[in-house]
């Protein structure tokens, strides 16, 4: 078995003041100090946490445009893709944990070993490159959800940020992980959305189970093409495995860390399930189009109602401040990764 080693870009300044480490000591959040050890069903929640949250990540602003203009455009006929988008994510990202589990390194490190040096600065260029231009994405997200509210984005973008980058900078991994997991709550708004919309369950459940492959047009499927992309993204992967590893979860534990990969990529996916739902009964055949998100949430308002666009709105806005933190954590794992190799 390879060396365990940790990857963790919040615990390289140990003598930092960890003035948010109180905000993540929230008792009920505290699963792995509580049930470390268990067995049956109680060990899943000791390990709970990378997987779930690298999912629901992959629902940032982009993922939620992507699959609110699937539904505005397209209906309920292409809701098929999503349990396929799920089964391919969870592959991905169960393979992914496994890693994480048996070597206690995070990504850059096995492609470092496996691939060199050349390979594991491509990498780390190219996942810098997109995390920087999707972190700047989710800020104008979240800058649009509020906006739904009447909050200024001149306020909104610069003060999310610092959020961000004081839970980034001065947190530990534990007490970030357990904000992170009490953000992932906000997705339930989606779900509310969906069942706000009053959609033909019977209709729902035929696109879910008769995928309509006939007269495709070439928008159409590059839009499929973006569900898929928006479903697997890098930066998910590169976080779950060095969460994983800087979790120090043990062998022993490693089918509970499997599942909550799997557990992850269905919920992600459930939850873009409910936003193509809400979008496609409420805005297909409106002839509304819609190029954002908070574009989405607030066409929602005459045909469903102020609440599902307040649901939507402050769903686009958690999904946003959670994946812009995610993003350039990711990106510290991965730093921190190869300046371990070099001390």
């Amino acid at each position: 078995m390879a060396d365990r080693r940790s990857v963790a870009p919040l615990e390289l300044g140990r003598g930092a003041p960890r003035r948010f480490a109180s905000l993540g000591a929230l008792p009920f959040l505290r699963l792995r100090e509580t049930f470390r050890g268990r067995r049956g069903p109680l060990a899943f929640l000791a390990v709970v946490g990378p997987g779930l949250i690298a999912g629901v990540a992959g629902n940032d602003a982009g993922g939620i445009t992507t699959y609110a203009t699937l539904g505005s455009s397209t209906g309920l006929r292409f809701l098929w893709i999503l349990p396929f988008t799920a089964l391919l994510l969870a592959l991905v990202q169960e393979s992914v944990a496994r890693l994480g589990v048996v070597t206690g390194q995070g990504l850059t490190d096995l492609i470092r070993e496996r691939f060199g040096v050349r390979w594991t600065l491509f990498a780390m260029i190219v996942l810098l490159i997109a995390n920087l231009a999707n972190t700047v994405a989710n800020v104008a997200g979240a800058s649009s959800a509020l906006a739904i509210f009447g909050v200024p984005i001149l306020v909104t973008a610069p003060l999310a940020a610092l959020v961000v980058w004081l839970l980034v900078v001065m947190g530990t991994y534990r007490s970030v992980e357990r904000i992170f997991l009490a953000l992932t709550a906000v997705f339930l708004a989606y779900i509310a959305a969906a069942l706000l919309s009053n959609p033909n369950w019977a209709e729902v459940a035929a696109s879910i189970t008769s995928p309509d492959l006939g007269g495709i047009s070439g928008a159409e499927a590059l839009l499929l093409i973006a569900v898929v992309g928006t479903t697997v993204t890098p930066y998910m992967q590169f976080y779950l495995q060095s969460a994983v590893a800087e979790k120090e979860i043990g062998v022993e534990e490693l089918g509970a860390a499997r599942a909550d990969a799997i557990l992850g990529s269905i919920w992600t996916n459930f939850i873009a399930v409910c936003i193509v739902i809400a979008t496609a009964v409420a805005l297909a055949g409106s002839g509304k189009a819609i190029s954002s998100a908070a574009e989405a949430a607030t066409a929602l308002e005459p045909l469903a109602g102020t609440f599902a666009t307040i649901l939507f709105g402050a769903g686009l806005f958690g999904a946003s401040l959670l994946a812009m933190a995610i993003m350039p954590l990711t990106t510290a794992f991965a730093l921190s990764a190869e300046r371990s190799v070099r001390l």
